[in-house]
């Protein structure tokens, strides 16, 4: 589960969350000079898929994964990407790139007119499977995470990976609880795709 208790000082140090097990991914690479910070793109991720817990995640994120380890991981052999964070079922948090490089986990994508979305969203994937219910300590660990994002990086706005590539993306899909996270948050729905997150 993610800490409750005080965090020491800095909460943030170069980009990293000082209560998320940091798990350094070699996929990443610099975001662009004076570009803001300034989108969340939530993601869902199982492997195999609608298999939970492992470290699988983690060995595809840090390209240790053993493609011969599972059938399916034959489908996304040489795959190199990664996300900043990871929420597991039970909401323990990981980190596996700053927040200030840019993460390789939206692909071909825009929001609001712009175009390459990893250059000014930070990518968190929950632990599961398109379409299927999330725990509620991933909500809360979710939750606590963009408000630690947004004190130090405001956001403009929280979406699904399904929102900036629609048609090639369905995460986290269906099942997500916009309007679930959103009271959590108790942010404005303009800070939420249209929609999803309406009372």
């Amino acid at each position: 589960m993610i800490r409750t208790d005080p965090c020491p000082a800095p909460v943030w140090r170069d980009g990293w969350l000082a209560e998320a097990a940091r798990c350094p991914s070699p996929n990443f690479g610099p975001r662009p000079p004076g570009m803001p910070i300034d989108l969340a793109i939530v993601h869902s991720i199982s492997l195999p898929p609608g298999e939970y817990g492992g470290d699988y995640i983690e060995r595809l994120f840090t390209n240790t994964l053993d493609w011969d380890a599972h059938p399916y991981f034959q489908q996304i052999r040489g795959l190199e990407v990664s996300a900043h964070f990871v929420i597991r079922r039970d909401g323990h948090l990981m980190q596996f790139v700053s927040v200030l490089d840019r993460a390789w986990h939206a692909g071909r994508s825009s929001w609001c007119g712009r175009d390459n979305c990893n250059d000014y969203a930070i990518g968190v994937e929950l632990e599961g499977l398109e379409d299927h219910p999330f725990e509620p300590a991933q909500y809360e660990a979710l939750a606590h995470l963009l408000m630690q994002i947004d004190t130090q990086w405001p956001l403009q706005g929280v979406v699904g990976h399904e929102h900036v590539a629609p048609g090639r993306k369905r995460d986290p899909g269906q099942a997500f609880d916009w309007v679930g996270l959103r009271r959590r948050l108790g942010w404005p729905a303009a800070r939420f795709p249209a929609g999803v997150a309406a009372d």
